[in-house]
């Protein structure tokens, strides 16, 4: 299968950068996973734990489409966030696999990456869809206020781990406007 697109292009607001997810970036995106409080309505909420991490760390690049989420102004590593599973029958592909630290939780990041991304995937699909746990009600509220619709439950297997109970949210490109991003800071796209 041909991607019309790159699953890991190097994308930016005024503020944060989102830069394809390397293996030398380990300890610095552990030292923000390391906090259980970030994990606590996460299907697998022992993803703090180091070993746990590791396994998550490898299926991000094996996926081939994970970012560690930048702050510009000091060069912090925030967090990080994933494209996966382009489908070309249906035009569409997911984001997921989002986390910050929880300093970060609450300052309008996760609405501007996820804007970020929409901004740059809705030139090339139709459907974005967001796979995220049952149990992790902060998650599917914050989707929900970037105008996403559950449209499907499912169980999906995390790379090496058990499968997990998600909820799909799905948001299509006609119903993505500039109303869905308020607040949202002009972004700058730089594609590799």
């Amino acid at each position: 299968m041909t991607i019309p697109f790159s699953f890991q292009p190097s994308l930016e607001t005024d503020t944060l950068q989102l830069l394809p997810l390397q293996p030398a970036d380990f300890a610095a995106l552990y030292a923000v996973a390391a906090d259980p409080a970030i994990w606590a309505q996460h299907p697998n909420p022992d993803r703090w734990q180091q070993p746990v991490f590791a396994t998550f760390f490898e299926g991000a690049l094996h996926s081939g489409g994970a970012f560690k989420v930048v702050e510009k102004a000091t060069g912090a590593v925030l967090g990080s966030t994933r494209i996966y599973d382009y489908q070309p029958e249906d035009n569409s592909i997911f984001i997921g696999y989002t986390f910050y630290g929880i300093q970060h939780w609450g300052k309008g990041i996760n609405p501007s990456v996820k804007a970020l991304l929409l901004n740059y995937l809705f030139q090339f699909v139709e459907t974005v869809r967001f796979h995220i746990g049952a149990g992790n009600v902060r998650s599917q509220v914050a989707i929900q206020r970037l105008g996403a619709t559950k449209v499907a439950e499912q169980e999906v297997a995390y790379f090496g781990e058990a499968l997990k109970l998600n909820f799909v949210y799905e948001i299509i490109k006609s119903s993505w406007t500039p109303k869905n991003q308020s607040n949202v800071p002009p972004s700058q796209l730089s594609i590799c």
